[in-house]
């Protein structure tokens, strides 16, 4: 038996241990340690090696014992367990890119009160690698993708609960788990293979589709903005002038001239209509055309649909910078992200450190057999059944201007799962990939999710903020609408209308039928390689 799942099979039998009923837990009733800080690196449990356990107040408003492991063979795990009071309630967090980073973080949650008083207890994992983006971690270490994919995130998520149980002499009555970008694809990928590991789940612009977003995706944005000759065709200084033309042309479709768009999809604007000789405020032809197929997304010859029917909303051109360089000869995100993902993560037991974006053919061949690898790096499979049954509940959300993944991967696995009680979206006008963008930005998606598993309490309206100005969003489809008294920039001047009529725009594309029961797939290492094979349950 691996050691790897004699890991999984130990831990479990720790955690499934019987514990006492317990009460909710609340802001006044916390729990102590039970023992020191410094000697959590004693707690035996198979396969982790203790690096450190010290008391710290870095980063938190209260002390809390810092532990920092391994979990064999090589996923790192850090945690924050309060020692002035602990609320009984676990929060583990994602991480972006292609990980390698083991940095907790409450980006959306700072406000939330067992994050703002330091009473959570929380961990999170470099999923198993030590590298970042590049990708060449993966190469010749099937382990690594196989805990990257999905092993990494569970396996600490039983680790942690496993020294909670200890430190405290309680496990937790509450378990959490939020993440954005691949973090939000690390919550995904939890509820759909581990639906008993967590209460509720945030997830948030997840890179659930990501196969197609870091091959054909991010190579469409560098490789359509290229003449013959290898030159960008579109540079950054004339983003400002489409989104002006965006804004003047859509703003105000949802009655409300406020700088973002409620719901992108209802703008129709032609980039052609920038075309003029006057370059100081047109385009040509030839980068009319670039804004086209950027916002188009990438296809093939023939007109076949690779990704999603909107790849980049129009109202978040001023993003672009994410693929769109400022000089000729500059290297964008997109080309860095395409190229790690293509020489080393794209086609299974491949590593090819020379592999050039010109190498990636768009056509529907090509798409399918780069699309092999998805079914274990994916996170599409709508069948949460079980996470349902299990109490679970779910909460996806997705900035309208994200420039680096589509709103529309995400809106296609709401859509795919068929919500009712247990899953909610929201879809924030104007926010960039995770945070920033020109719309209210700032919020806590973490207190709605703790009413929701604790109190039973369906989540409302989620108030975002950016500055003075604050703006309610709703569960969707429903959209915030200025109810034409007081500032528009205060929140309590909106209420939730239900659009009439559903967007016109689908998920007509080659890689539908990606978002699918049975895809998935469950992978071990069998003389070095990486074997996978269809998930059955």
């Amino acid at each position: 038996m691996s050691s790897a799942r004699l890991l999984t099979i130990t831990l479990l039998a720790l955690l499934l241990a019987p514990a006492p009923a317990v009460a909710s837990p609340r802001s006044s009733q916390t729990v102590k340690p039970v023992m020191a800080c410094s000697d959590v690196t004693s707690i035996t449990l198979p396969g982790v090696t203790w690096k450190s356990a010290t008391v710290s107040s870095e980063g938190a408003p209260a002390p809390y014992c810092a532990v920092e492991g391994t979990i064999a063979p090589a996923n790192t795990i850090v945690m924050r367990l309060p020692v002035n009071g602990w609320t009984r309630r676990y929060l583990q967090t994602g991480c972006g890119g292609l990980c390698g980073s083991s940095r907790i973080n409450y980006t959306q949650a700072a406000s939330c009160a067992p994050i703002a008083d330091g009473t959570i207890a929380s961990a999170t994992t470099d999923m198993g690698h030590q590298g970042q983006n590049d990708g060449s971690w993966a190469a010749g270490n099937p382990q690594a993708l196989i805990d990257f994919a999905y092993r990494g995130v569970h396996v600490t998520a039983q680790v942690a609960k496993a020294v909670i149980q200890r430190f405290y002499g309680r496990a937790p009555v509450y378990s959490y788990f939020s993440g954005c970008s691949d973090g939000g694809r690390e919550a995904l990928m939890e509820a759909q293979r581990y639906p008993d590991d967590f209460d509720g789940i945030i997830a948030g612009a997840p890179a659930n589709n990501l196969v197609v977003q870091n091959t054909f995706h991010h190579a469409w944005n560098v490789l359509a903005n290229k003449d013959a000759d290898g030159k960008y065709i579109l540079l950054a200084d004339k983003l400002p002038l489409i989104h002006a033309a965006v804004m003047a042309r859509c703003d105000g479709i949802d009655g409300l001239v406020d700088g973002v768009l409620d719901d992108p999809r209802n703008c129709r604007f032609d980039p052609a209509s920038l075309i003029c000789a006057d370059m100081s405020r047109c385009l040509t032809a030839d980068q009319a055309d670039v804004v086209r197929k950027l916002h188009d997304g990438a296809t093939d010859g023939h007109g076949n649909s690779l990704e999603q029917e909107i790849s980049h909303e129009w109202g978040s051109e001023l993003d672009w910078t994410l693929f769109v360089p400022a000089a000729q000869g500059q290297v964008t995100f997109s080309e860095n992200i395409a190229l790690s993902f293509l020489r080393y993560l794209a086609y299974r037991n491949v590593a090819d450190p020379d592999y050039q974006l010109s190498d990636l053919k768009f056509t529907v061949a090509s798409f399918w057999k780069t699309v092999q690898t998805s079914d274990y790096l994916s996170a599409t499979d709508p069948d949460l059944r079980r996470f349902r049954a299990s109490g679970g509940k779910l909460l996806l959300w997705h900035g309208w201007s994200d420039q680096h993944i589509s709103p529309q991967a995400t809106l296609q696995y709401y859509d795919s799962i068929k919500p009712s009680g247990f899953a909610r979206l929201y879809m924030f006008p104007g926010l960039a990939h995770c945070s920033a963008g020109l719309g209210p930005n700032s919020f806590d998606i973490l207190t709605p999710m703790l009413n929701w598993v604790e109190k039973g309490t369906s989540p409302g309206a989620v108030i975002a903020t950016n500055g003075s100005r604050s703006r309610p969003v709703y569960p969707y489809p429903k959209v915030a609408r200025y109810d034409g008294t007081g500032s528009t920039d205060d929140a309590a001047n909106f209420v939730p209308v239900t659009p009439q009529r559903e967007s016109s725009v689908g998920y007509k594309w080659l890689g539908a039928g990606l978002y699918s029961h049975g895809y998935q797939a469950g992978c071990r290492v069998v003389d070095g390689r990486l074997v996978c094979t269809a998930l059955r349950r």
